[in-house]
Formats: structure tokens, sequence, C-alpha cells
């Protein structure tokens, strides 16, 4: 029944400062240098330049002020070493692990001007996808032992899909569509224009589309959709006693997802109506920035 298009996992090997990551569709290297270029401009650190000796070095923790679910070490590391290629770094938890408040997760050592430039664009990233991660994690102990899935959506912000989805995943979610390319969804405006749910769907059949999700807010129109050759029901903003009759009435014939307008107050009452699929776009479009520091202290000769 697990329909959902997945982000590969992410390529890690190495250990310790050898350490790398690699995340499939995702350009690693492109990123680090198009943030850092961001955050630096024509000038570069004016500040570190002008107040840190060139040879002065730190070492440094990065640690979680809350409770969170860990997303983006790697990646911060990345930070770092683009601009300090000799900076020892010790991971210190895992992806994906929950920690509690004061938890350390990344000791490093490196040129001080280097790691202070750098600590901006790696502290946003892994303060992000924490965040993700971590409200992801909240949703997904909400439905245990429901038997449904949550999902997340295309609610994301520009050009950090994949980055963010990948956060998802490290909070237990399993990724729905990555984009436009991976399957069709009919929702209301495209049925609007073909007519009706049962045409917009034999288009979609005629145009030898395999998966085919098709947005449903009345009752009346599953049928009509499953017909027609929909692989995949999404029961869009329905109460949760109408969402049981609705599960019943598709009977297993293809996956169902419930959307719309759920929270952490109503996720478990939709679960219970035998959904195969929650689907949340709150998780990537309002989660907020997990409280991660970075602490640095000056290494002192002798």
């Amino acid at each position: 029944m697990r329909d959902q298009s997945t982000v590969p996992d992410p390529v890690i090997c190495g250990n310790g400062s050898a350490m790398t990551f690699a995340l499939p569709g995702f350009d690693l290297d492109s990123f680090v240098r198009a943030t850092l270029a961001e955050d630096l401009g024509e000038a570069g650190d004016i500040t570190s330049a002008a107040v840190i000796p060139a040879d002065a070095r730190f070492t440094g923790v990065m640690d979680s002020r809350d409770p969170i679910t860990v997303a983006g070490l790697p990646i911060a590391e990345a930070f770092f070493r683009a601009l300090d290629p000799d900076v020892v770094i010790e991971r210190l938890v895992g992806e994906g692990d929950r920690v509690k408040p004061g938890t350390d997760l990344l000791r490093l050592e490196g040129n001080a001007r280097a790691l202070l430039t750098a600590e901006r664009s790696a502290l946003n990233t892994v303060q992000h996808l924490s965040g993700i991660a971590t409200m992801t994690r909240g949703y997904v102990d909400r439905i245990v032992g429901t038997g449904a899935i949550l999902l997340d959506t295309r609610k994301t912000i520009p050009g950090l899909r994949v980055l963010e989805k990948y956060a998802t995943r490290m909070g237990g979610a399993t990724n729905h569509r990555m984009g436009l390319w991976d399957a069709a969804m009919i929702k209301d405006n495209h049925v609007a224009v073909a007519g009706s749910v049962g045409e917009a769907v034999r288009r979609a059949v005629a145009a030898g589309i395999a998966r085919i999700i098709v947005e449903v807010d009345r009752v009346d129109q599953i049928e009509p959709a499953l017909a027609a050759g929909a692989t995949h029901l999404l029961l869009d903003n329905m109460p949760p006693p109408i969402l049981r009759g609705a599960v019943t009435l598709v009977g297993g014939r293809v996956p169902t997802e419930a959307s719309g307008g759920v929270t952490l107050e109503t996720i478990r009452a939709i679960a219970e109506t035998g959904v195969s699929f929650i689907s949340v776009g709150r998780l990537t479009q309002s989660a907020p920035a997990a409280d991660i520091g970075l602490d640095f202290a000056t290494i002192m000769d002798g």
C-alpha cells in the first residue's frame, strides 16, 4: 500500500573528520557555496577579519537547548570544511536521534576566523532542519499504533525541498510526491477545467500515468474517481465521521489519505478512522527553528 515517492537515503561514509554526506538529488557543494556567498557578499566577513588574528584557533561545541530530533549535522559540517579544510569535527549524535536539552551535538576545532564565518550558515541549516524533524516526530508519536502513515507535502521553501523532505524522514514521516513529475494529483481546479472528477481521471489514465491521486471533498465523488482509474484518494477536509464512512466505502480498493487542517490535537482521531495516510503541510511550512547554539572558546598555546 505504500505507494509514496521517497527521497533516497543519504550516503554517509567514513568517520570522524573524514565523514562525508551525499543526499541523492541534492548538490551539497553548490548549496554550501551559494549560502556562503550570500552571507559573505563582496567584502567577506569584515568583523572576523578585523577582530580575530589570522592564525587564531577555536574549539567549539554545538548543542541543543530544547528536546529535539536531530537533522542536518552533516550539512553543517560541510560549511565548516568549506572554509577550513583542516577542521577537526566530532559528531556526537546521529541524524534522527531524539536528544534532551543540553545535549552536545557536534564538537569542532579549527581556524577561528573560518569557524566564525561559517557559524551562522551552519546553525541556520541545523536549526531549520531539526525544527522540521522535531515537529514531524511529534505528529508521528500521536498516531503510533493506528496503522496510519504520516506524509509531508510540496509546501516547501523553494530550493530546499530535498533537504526539508529529508528532515521529515528523520522525524519519522514518509515522503509524498517530490514534485509535479512523479505522480498525477487531480485537485478541484483540475476537475473544474476537465468538467468532472471522472473525466479528469480518464484523461490522466489515457496519458499513461501510473500513479493517479485524486482529491475528493465529497463522498459522492469517490465512486466516479475509482471507476475512472484513480489509484489513490485524497479525502480533503472531511471530519472523522465522514472520513470513516469514506474509508468504508473505498473498502481497501486504493490507499486513502486524509488532508486539510490537520493538527496535533486532531490527528489521532483522524488516524483512527482507518485512513492509510495523513498528509500535513505544516511540517515543512510552519515548523519553528530548533533552539541550537554554538559556543566557542579560544585554544591557548602551551
